[in-house]
């Protein structure tokens, strides 16, 4: 209740689909934020068949209903509602460091930037220890730092990315179920402007590796993504 504001300059927008549990952590993290900029938290549920609205209702943040699946649409809908200038996006199974937002939008605030994006860690869970995290995000990072110079928007994740809203507007996000739609949001608002990396480790967010889950052990996961750089060079 102290965070927000009826006047925000900062919109936080988060999707969240049957994130019951998680949509609480993330909530909590950002009410911790050390911020002074006027706020607002509005979480989109997308269609959520488990308790995630009830969560909702019982937190103080602003809560709207996406019947269209799909992370597009569901920010689409979170950018049309915000009042902020700026817009930063989060996820709703993440937790989000003290100066996440002031770091977020002081880069924002820098001169000709229309976009901007953070780095971020994985959270240990079986399978997945923290020591083989740690050297699998010194990876990742070298590759996003190589990346940026020619194709930043491949670095763009909704977890953690922010945009001046008047030119989101303007571009607006696919209104159909498909991954990459904030790298697709992010490519189409550099004719605005330059996209700026936050690389202050008071910004990192952390995240859950389901995404590393998916294709099986660490191992795999990289030899994935490795394959795949190779494939871009």
């Amino acid at each position: 209740d102290r965070k927000i504001s009826d006047v925000p300059e900062v919109s936080i927008v988060i999707t969240a689909w049957n994130e019951e549990v998680s949509i609480l952590r993330t909530i909590a993290s950002l009410a911790n934020n050390s911020t002074k900029i006027p706020i607002e938290i509005i979480v989109v549920n997308n269609n959520s068949f488990d308790k995630t609205q009830q969560t909702l209702d019982r937190l103080h943040v602003k809560s709207i209903f996406q019947p269209i699946q799909g992370w597009g649409p569901a920010r689409q809908l979170g950018l049309e509602a915000a009042k902020g200038k700026y817009i930063l996006m989060a996820d709703a199974d993440c937790l989000y460091p003290q100066d996440w937002v002031d770091e977020m939008t002081k880069a924002l605030q820098t001169p000709g930037t229309v976009c901007v994006y953070g780095r971020y860690s994985f959270i240990s869970t079986p399978g997945f220890p923290r020591w083989k995290l740690f050297f699998f995000e010194k990876m990742k990072d070298a590759i996003a730092r190589l990346r940026h110079f020619k194709r930043p928007h491949l670095n763009a994740y909704g977890m953690s990315m922010g945009y001046i809203r008047e030119y989101g507007l303007k571009v607006g996000y696919v209104m159909h179920k498909i991954r990459g739609e904030d790298g697709r949001l992010c490519f189409d608002l550099m004719q605005f402007g330059k996209v700026k990396q936050v690389k202050s480790p008071n910004a990192r967010v952390w995240t859950l590796p389901r995404s590393l889950e998916r294709d099986g052990n660490l191992g795999q996961a990289l030899t994935k993504r490795v394959g795949k750089e190779l494939k871009r060079l």
